[in-house]
């Protein structure tokens, strides 16, 4: 059997540490430093109980004192250094690891984000890098000293009565096994399902608030939510679970830890049998003072361990977005002849999917042909469009655009190639000039303002406090979903390029705004091929052809009325669709 490779978090941090990675050396070596002056004050306190006991003279006193006070701020300074250079290293592994990951994100193929969601991905580039700069900034340095401070205890407890300091190591010794039991390899995994119930919970809870209007509305309950309320009571009983887990152990390591008092008195108690002399009172009032201290500091170690294996989940978490491969780039760009689509027996599984979600479809589009892709929910339309500006790569089969195959375009050439509007519009904070300058970077802003108006959007443009120029989000400047469908139709505009997909573009839009958008694509798919796919069946009927899918398959192809003709899935979902737009209260 094959040995598993250790993670090494260390080395990884060393790495994304670059030039100032001797700084993270530098800061655990100063805070060791911190952790033996740290120590020394409870040798000078072993003195003035010495000189008190022994009743030497009071004056004395006063230097082991100052020496206790000096040495004490002096391990403050130095752990404030220590804290200073890991702090520096800390923002250094952070920036560098928010920077690799953004550089691996916008080489991603935009399917990525449709399969893991933007809020995950968001939370590792987030949280993830946050865990990591925290652990670096502070945990590591306490972790120094938390190794560091109960050997030292412990050899100050046996240094002054052997026979005392034994007794009362006894039981810290177990405790400490008792912990390391607790922080098994079974640990890590728990930390795992702990983040991964997290991120769950919190993407549902996103998806809760967003649609709190609707629920109020209709006066229903979280439990309307079946997701959210699955993901509350997952969550609920994983951690009843690990807690009961972590019970017994616990239960064992807490006693062991404070069960050093009882130890002390009974050493107390063997010690002084045989009669009591001074410095058997000495040592165990010092005892007294220091032993509690065993405690603390095997607690610390404690939380010392949970902090790392946060640190290795984090850490795990970014490797597994920078892992993910790029699409290959091809070397030899080429570029296409015409704005024809064609599509040869294509094929698509998404990942831990059971079944294709497109299986052998095959399909031309002529060039300036408008055609319209219709089929139930999960019938592979949306797919199908997000294959053909490479969102993905087909499993099996080909994409041609213009007779050349997409993986021989240059991902630049592609996206020249084609323009996309989806029913999710994305606008990011910024000016709507920026937003829509986006289409092409080289605009000028009276292009701009040209595409703006194509796109039907200059009743949005007059009412917004600085025109083309405000800020989304700003000062509570926000646009509802159909306008901000047709800023994203100018961005469109201002790109031209010549192939147009529509991906049910006035799904969320009102009555006054989808009127709009429609005058909005009447003027931007001149001259160009448009590929729409749309629920709203009366939307396609003019189409030069429509494409109906089913299961992931082509079922039918052809105009309208032909459809309608052969009496097949295409008439019974426009039959459908016809009767339910013509429902109406009866009275």
């Amino acid at each position: 059997m094959a040995k598993v490779e250790k993670y090494d978090h260390m080395k990884l941090i060393r790495n994304y540490a670059g030039g100032h990675k001797n700084l993270i050396l530098l800061g655990r070596f100063l805070a060791a430093v911190s952790a033996v002056m740290s120590l020394i004050p409870f040798y000078e306190l072993w003195r003035i109980i010495k000189i008190a006991v022994e009743g030497q003279d009071p004056d004395l006193i006063k230097g082991h004192a100052w020496i206790a006070v000096g040495v004490t701020v002096g391990a403050l300074l130095v752990y404030i250094l220590a804290l200073l250079c890991t702090h520096i290293a800390a923002f250094r592994v952070q920036a560098n690891m928010r920077s690799a990951l953004m550089r691996r994100i916008i080489t991603l193929p935009l399917g990525v984000f449709d399969e893991d969601g933007t809020g995950k991905i968001r939370r590792i580039v987030n949280d993830s890098t946050a865990a990591t700069e925290t652990y670096i900034a502070h945990n590591l340095a306490d972790k120094t000293v938390a190794a560091i401070t109960p050997v030292g205890l412990i050899v100050l407890v046996l240094a002054f009565n052997w026979k005392i300091g034994l007794i009362c190591t006894i039981p810290a010794i177990i405790g400490f096994c008792c912990m390391m039991r607790m922080m098994g390899k079974n640990m890590q995994e728990k930390m795992k399902e702990y983040q991964n119930a997290l991120e769950v919970m919190s993407s549902e809870a996103t998806e809760y608030v967003r649609g709190v209007p609707v629920v109020k509305t209709f006066g229903q309950t979280v439990h309307s939510f079946a997701r959210f309320k699955s993901s509350i009571d997952g969550f609920g009983k994983w951690s009843t679970d690990y807690t009961l887990m972590l019970r017994k152990p616990m239960i064992e390591f807490m006693t062991c830890i404070n069960a050093i008092f009882l130890a002390l008195v009974i050493a107390a108690f063997l010690i002084t049998g045989n009669g009591t002399s001074s410095a058997d009172i000495l040592n165990i009032m010092y005892y007294i003072i220091v032993t509690p201290l065993i405690t603390v500091a095997l607690t610390k170690v404690a939380y010392s361990g949970e902090a790392e294996m946060t640190l290795i989940d984090a850490l795990k978490r970014v490797d597994q977005i920078l892992e993910i491969k790029p699409l290959p780039e091809t070397q030899s760009a080429s570029s296409p002849k015409d704005s024809s689509v064609k599509l040869e027996h294509v094929s698509y599984r998404y990942k831990d999917a059971t079944r294709e979600a497109v299986s052998d479809v095959t399909l031309s589009i002529r060039s300036g042909e408008h055609v319209a892709l219709v089929g139930p929910s999960g019938s592979g339309k949306t797919t199908l469009a997000e294959l053909l500006v490479r969102f993905f790569d087909v499993s099996e089969g080909k994409i041609m655009i213009g007779g050349v195959d997409i993986k021989d375009m240059s991902s630049s050439e592609l996206m020249n190639q084609v323009s996309f509007v989806f029913q999710d519009s994305r606008l990011i904070k910024t000016s709507i000039l920026e937003n829509v300058r986006m289409g092409r970077p080289s605009a000028t802003e009276k292009e701009v303002l040209a595409a703006l108006e194509k796109a039907q959007c200059m009743d949005i443009i007059n009412k917004l406090p600085n025109g083309i120029h405000t800020i989304i989000g700003e000062k509570g400047t926000y646009l509802s979903g159909g306008e901000q469908q047709r800023i994203t139709i100018a961005r469109a505009v201002l790109k031209d390029a010549p192939i147009l997909i529509l991906d049910e573009a006035t799904a969320f839009a009102d009555p006054d705004n989808e009127t709009k958008v429609q005058a909005a694509f009447s003027e931007m798919a001149k001259d160009k091929t448009v590929i729409m796919i749309a629920h709203r069946l009366s939307t396609v009927a003019d189409a030069d052809r429509i494409f109906v899918l089913s299961d992931g398959q082509l079922a039918e192809q052809g105009t309208h009325d032909e459809l309608m003709s052969l009496e097949g899935l295409y008439k019974r979902m426009f039959d459908e669709y016809s009767r339910s737009i013509e429902w109406k209260v009866g009275v």
